[in-house]
């Protein structure tokens, strides 16, 4: 399992932006740490949405505990106009159901290949990882949005 020094958010305060940076250099930190169904530790392990939830939470941004919440949250993004920080939002395993069931963190901007972090529950390579958007087909036929929830610098 991944450690963490929990390093102070570099955040301003009055705008609530976060320096992208920080926010991906946080991330990172867990990056083989367990999946975990309905989870949100870091210590046991992480949901999809728990990661996403906890990241933003240590940056003091109101982030859905639930995927399915990032239907109706935040700023819904163009798929060519993504930053770092992004939340990209994508069906369960049945891309048939279009309910949100899967989220990770952008780690990458526009104009480079889409990348994203998050917390796999894939049987073989499961928990915190860092996977490339165009090089999974499974990823590309369940993607439903991208939301924005903050703002970063």
């Amino acid at each position: 399992m991944a450690t963490s020094s929990y390093s102070q958010a570099q955040i301003n305060e009055s705008n609530n932006i976060i320096s992208s940076d920080s926010l991906i250099e946080f991330s990172k930190q867990f990056i083989g740490t367990p999946y975990k169904y309905a989870c949100c530790n870091p210590k046991i392990g992480f949901d999809c949405s728990g990661f996403v939830y906890f990241v933003f939470t240590h940056f003091k941004v109101k982030a859905p505990r639930s995927s399915i919440d990032y239907m109706n949250t935040g700023k819904t993004i163009h798929p060519d106009s993504f930053k770092i920080g992004d939340i990209i939002v994508f069906t369960g395993t049945n891309s048939k159901n279009k309910t949100p069931g899967h989220v990770g963190i952008i780690t990458s901007n526009a104009g480079e290949p889409l990348q994203f972090i998050h917390s796999s529950s894939n049987k073989k390579h499961s928990g915190v990882k860092i996977s490339s958007y165009k090089e999974s087909p499974y990823y590309e036929k369940r993607f439903l949005k991208i939301v924005r929830i903050t703002n970063l610098y």
